[in-house]
């Protein structure tokens, strides 16, 4: 069984840049060439979305890295979906192991966040993944099954979510889970749509590897049936091979 979506390929550029770097940034994903049939997201910090959306070409959409539970109030430091509509952005990264395990984030809370996040109209980017000691006592797929229920709990229409499966030991350490690895995880993820949610959602819904991608391996990865694109997140600081890691499309349609 394989996704029939677009695919698609997701920057996340976590608490890095400043107004210099990231105008530079902008300027080569402007210049850049990227195959027609991805979808593209870029997510900036907080501080400089208004400054990527009144630059960036329209090619590419912009994301938030999370957002609140629920509409805005008394809540220091947070920003509301409707904010974030309010201004442009289009999509929302929910449930990053970094949130869940940096900030402390509940499967339950992330669950609550999306679903508030798409009723008001924005993409959400779901990440899934076990940490190593979870994948060394074989529990990858039970960690990663309660995390997709934590979601299907609260979630009703999923046509507007993408899951990126991100195994925590390979975010930002240099390894990577190898195409092999990614695929069986995959495919483990799309039948359980399939089960829990329905065949139509397993098919529809795209499912995208992050964890240390890079312009050197970024096409064998695409080549598996089940990815449907990557969650970037240091080499989408670096224009030139963040449009390399895009046009890995190119790998995945030869492969089909």
């Amino acid at each position: 069984m394989t996704g029939s979506g677009r695919f698609f390929v997701g920057g996340n550029w976590k608490c890095n840049g400043s107004t210099a770097s990231i105008k530079q940034l902008v300027n080569e994903l402007n210049s850049a060439s990227i195959e027609n049939d991805v979808d593209v997201v870029v997510a900036p910090p907080f501080l400089y979305i208004g400054q990527v959306i009144g630059s960036l070409t329209d090619r590419i959409e912009v994301s938030a890295q999370n957002c609140w539970v629920g509409k805005g109030g008394a809540f220091t430091g947070e920003i509301s979906a409707d904010q974030l509509v309010d201004v442009g952005v289009k999509w929302v990264i929910q449930g990053h192991s970094e949130r869940r395990h940096v900030i402390g984030e509940s499967n339950a809370t992330i669950g609550k966040k999306s679903a508030y996040a798409l009723s008001k109209g924005l993409g959400v980017i779901a990440c899934v993944g076990e940490k190593l000691e979870e994948r060394e006592a074989s529990r990858t797929t039970a960690v990663v099954f309660e995390q997709l229920q934590a979601y299907a709990d609260e979630i009703s229409d999923w046509s507007k979510v993408v899951i990126a499966y991100e195994p925590v030991w390979a975010i930002g350490t240099g390894k990577v889970a190898t195409p092999e690895q990614a695929q069986e995880v995959h495919a483990a993820i799309r039948s359980w749509l399939s089960e829990k949610i329905s065949l139509e959602v397993a098919l529809a819904t795209r499912i995208i590897y992050g964890g240390s991608v890079n312009r050197s391996n970024c096409a064998e990865l695409a080549k598996k049936e089940d990815i449907d694109g990557f969650l970037v997140g240091g080499a989408s600081l670096k224009g030139p091979e963040f449009v390399s890691i895009c046009n890995a499309v190119t790998a995945k349609k030869v492969a089909v």
